[in-house]
């Protein structure tokens, strides 16, 4: 099964309607953005970061418009130092390439060793747009649908409030 089939699966058997726009592969959140221009939807941005020594990974969820204060962030968390995982993290905790990091990345990390964060921001907003484990789609799924899909799958999440 491919990877976007495994999300649209599991969304199905939560019962979780959602809409996804096809289009050409996205290798930024400025060309992903491109491609559903005018549709309704917070455009993310989905980070994937650990600490120093590689043993607590993060994944943050903000407005792809905003910039992550590193040192914030550390400070909310409670790590020594913070940096983008390596590609190689990413494709052993969460079995994804480069440019495709997203909450639907959690269906393949089976430790349940990530910690999902979102900036506060975006909460107010009905619906968020995400590449759905391929970056030759977005998807768009209401913002309460996204927490019900990571509560069915085991995955808790915190609330920052980011600079």
């Amino acid at each position: 099964m491919d990877a976007y089939q495994q999300v649209a699966n599991t969304l199905q058997e939560l019962g979780i309607v959602y809409d996804v726009v096809e289009h050409p592969p996205a290798f930024t959140t400025e060309q992903a953005d491109s491609y559903i221009e005018g549709m309704e939807g917070v455009r993310t941005k989905s980070m994937f970061l650990t600490n120093r020594k590689k043993t607590q990974y993060y994944l943050l969820i903000m407005d792809d418009k905003k910039r992550l204060d590193m040192d914030d962030f550390k400070v909310q968390v409670g790590a020594d130092r913070i940096r983008m995982a390596s590609l190689d993290s990413l494709a052993e905790k969460m079995t994804l390439p480069a440019g495709t990091v997203s909450p639907f990345g959690l269906l393949n990390n089976e430790e349940k060793d990530i910690q999902v964060y979102f900036d506060k921001d975006i909460l107010s907003e009905e619906i968020m747009t995400f590449h759905p484990n391929t970056n030759e789609k977005t998807i768009f799924i209401k913002t309460q649908d996204l927490f019900r899909f990571l509560e069915a799958i085991d995955f808790s999440y915190e609330i920052l409030t980011l600079p």
